[in-house]
């Protein structure tokens, strides 16, 4: 059986939003989990964060930019083709609680996880906070989306071509500075969320980080994504992805994701060779 695609869209440059029909996975989904799908026969397992549920018509909305061979050929699928196969929601949901006044930061394709979670604090009764940033306007999407589910948006990006010049932690800072922050969540590059643990730590503003390194299984028994938290070793697919970004050693995550790089460059490469060779045949 496979999972039907329903829509298709791109949203900025090689970044789509696709909607899958997955009742069953809908039914159970919570903020901040996760699916694995696998576009083709024999491809590999690609792990996605869950932007948006529908219950009631079982659509399931995912988000991803192109980047990799997996991604690429989920790219160049259509509504009315199909998912090879598809698990979940994995993961634990993110902590949803009221605690006040909350933050929540996304970087670049980071803002689509980011959507439930602030929707999820807020009809929690927090005051939500979205900070959504990106290196140009083309980057940004889903901000009357984000609107809906936050009290109030911000927009950043690096060259000032919307909203405020400079990064999420800016804007962060000031509303530090401003009022009392109880809880911040950060969703993006790795980068961008150790600089918001940076940042919030001398403040002791509980935060935590929706962590997304290599991962294989997605069930905790390969060991791919595991992740040092607190001087312990944690499994991003089964004890996170959210973990204590105060805790997290981003040095040792940082260099994993590296791993694969030489890897994946040849794969793309490959692929895109035997395209040219389709065209001249």
């Amino acid at each position: 059986m496979g999972y039907k695609i329903l829509s298709k869209k791109e949203l900025c440059p090689n970044q789509y939003e696709i909607t899958v029909e997955a009742p069953y996975v809908v039914r159970n989904a919570k903020a901040g989990q996760f699916i694995i799908f696998r576009a083709e026969e024999n491809g590999e397992r690609v792990p996605l964060t869950i932007a948006d549920a529908n219950p009631k018509t079982g659509a399931l909305t995912l988000v991803f930019m192109a980047v990799g061979h997996s991604t690429q050929k989920l790219a160049q699928l259509n509504a009315g083709d199909e998912l090879i196969d598809l698990v979940g929601p994995l993961g634990q949901p993110t902590h949803i609680k009221k605690y006040g006044t909350v933050v929540c930061l996304a970087g670049g394709y980071g803002a689509a996880p980011c959507y439930l979670i602030a929707k999820a604090f807020k009809e929690a009764g927090n005051k939500v906070y979205m900070i959504m940033g990106a290196r140009t306007k083309d980057l940004i999407f889903w901000q009357d989306k984000m609107k809906d589910a936050c009290s109030e948006l911000f927009i950043t990006t690096d060259d000032g071509s919307l909203g405020e010049k400079g990064f999420v932690t800016q804007v962060l800072e000031r509303l530090m500075n401003q009022e009392k922050i109880d809880y911040a969540i950060a969703v993006g590059p790795m980068p961008m969320m150790r600089a918001v643990a940076d940042l919030t730590r001398n403040k002791e503003i509980y935060t935590e980080a929706s962590m997304n390194p290599i991962m294989v299984d997605g069930t905790g028994m390969c060991g791919a994504c595991r992740v040092t938290v607190g001087g312990k070793t944690k499994f991003a697919c089964v004890d996170g992805p959210d973990f204590n970004a105060h805790e997290i050693d981003f040095d040792e995550v940082i260099n994993r994701t590296k791993i694969y790089k030489e890897q994946e460059r040849k794969r793309s490469e490959n692929c895109n060779l035997l395209k040219m060779a389709d065209k001249k045949i």
